[in-house]
């Protein structure tokens, strides 16, 4: 079963509608510490995407802070990209760029079901703060493909 079809399974209405995290499971995830997920999104961007990304891409990027808000969760994941790699750091250091949307749509984004422009247009994807950096993140976002091939990336990392 491919990565789609088992999201699409664990969506209702096999991911047509827009899903939202229920009331009683935000109330947990929005307490719990921010740093382990974003220690754990650094891993899957350095092992998974940013092989695929180009040096001046990062470049763009470096030194940069890059939270992402997943809105219907209550939390957010903080990472600075530096020297090609990203990297979590503490919640509390200031974004300079901030990329908003619930868990729903950034799953459509990683399985290209969605575009980052049509999201954004539709004001269900927002951009706060530097610009330059946040339309290198957006990009990023629409290059990114949680694809087999990436999974398979993923597993191969790991098990280095």
């Amino acid at each position: 079963m491919s990565v789609a079809e088992r999201v699409d399974r664990a969506i209702p209405g096999g991911g047509a509608m827009r899903w939202r995290l229920p009331s009683p499971l935000r109330a947990v995830v929005s307490r719990l510490p921010r740093f382990p997920p974003s220690a754990a999104l650094s891993v899957i961007l350095n092992a998974g995407v940013v092989p695929g990304v180009d040096a001046g891409t990062l470049a763009r990027l470096d030194g940069k802070v890059v939270r992402i808000e997943l809105r219907d969760a209550g939390t957010a994941l903080t990472l600075r990209c530096r020297s090609g790699r990203f990297h979590p750091v503490s919640s509390l250091a200031a974004a300079d760029v901030t990329i908003g949307a619930c868990v729903h749509d950034f799953a459509l984004l990683a399985l290209r079901r969605e575009d980052p422009d049509t999201l954004f247009f539709a004001r269900r994807l927002t951009i706060e703060g530097d610009t330059e950096a946040g339309l290198t993140v957006k990009n990023m976002l629409a290059a990114f493909d949680a694809t087999e091939a990436f999974v398979s990336r993923l597993r191969s990392f790991w098990r280095a």
